[in-house]
Parts: C-alpha cells; structure tokens; sequence
C-alpha cells in the first residue's frame, strides 16, 4: 500500500492542469500562436481539460495521452498497445506527452497538424471548429 500512495504522489507531483491563459502563452512561446492559436486552446481544453496526465484508454485498445492526446497508435510508441504499432509519427515514448512540461506535445501536435490537420482531433471537429475560438484567448493579454 505504501509503494501504491508513493508512486500516486510522484505521478501527481509531475502532472500539471494549465490555468488557460497560462497555456495561451505556454503555445504562444512555442510557435502556435497566429490565427490557430484559439484552435488549439479550445482543442486542449476539449480534449484533456488542459491536464498534462490526461490519458484516456479507446476501445481499439490504443490510448490518448496528455494535454492534446495524442494517439499511441499512431503517433507515439506505448509499451501496453497489445495490438501493434505500426506508426510511432512523433518518434517519441507515449509517456513522454503526460509531463508538464508540454514542449514535447507541442512538437508532436505540430507534426500531426502538418500531416493531418488540425481536423485529426475529434475535440476540435466536435467542439472548437466553426465556433468563435477567440474566447479562449480573452484575457490573457495578447
């Protein structure tokens, strides 16, 4: 039981939930700022509530992880994917996208976005696209 609480609280300790305008200039500071920048905040909150730990298991056994989650089938290489990888897009290991810091999933978002589109993210199609994504940005001092 002590080692299951001691490892709860490291895998806490290296989660982080962004304030939004935090993650406004968290992206903005790495290159996605410009006319997407919205786009991609309203993804983030749709699709992990601006969590770094998010993780969400889908039902043909791959797995979403972190901030923009990022699909281990296709685009990082996840140990527990039983049922093969034959992409690993953003050369990278899945658990790598559940730190807080997000440069990683940055770089991985950016590569799926040149490949695929901002469009890849259910969040974004469902939520964010044809809608006023400007309010993710108000406040935060552009």
């Amino acid at each position: 039981m002590k080692v299951f609480v001691f490892l709860l609280v490291i895998l806490t300790a290296n989660a982080k939930t962004f304030e939004r305008c935090e993650l406004v200039r968290a992206l903005k500071a790495d290159g996605m700022g410009g006319m997407e920048l919205g786009g991609w905040v309203c993804l983030a909150y749709w699709e992990s509530s601006y969590n770094t730990a998010a993780k969400n298991r889908n039902k043909n056994g791959s797995t979403d992880y972190g901030i923009f989650q990022i699909n281990s089938r296709y685009w990082c290489y996840d140990e527990d994917d039983k049922l093969g990888q034959p992409n690993n897009g953003c050369n990278i290991n899945c658990s790598e996208l559940l730190s807080d810091d997000i440069s990683l999933s940055i770089a991985c978002a950016k590569i799926i976005a040149r490949k695929q589109g901002i469009c890849a993210w259910y969040g974004w199609r469902d939520n964010c696209k044809n809608k006023d994504v400007g309010k993710y940005l108000s406040g935060c001092g552009l």
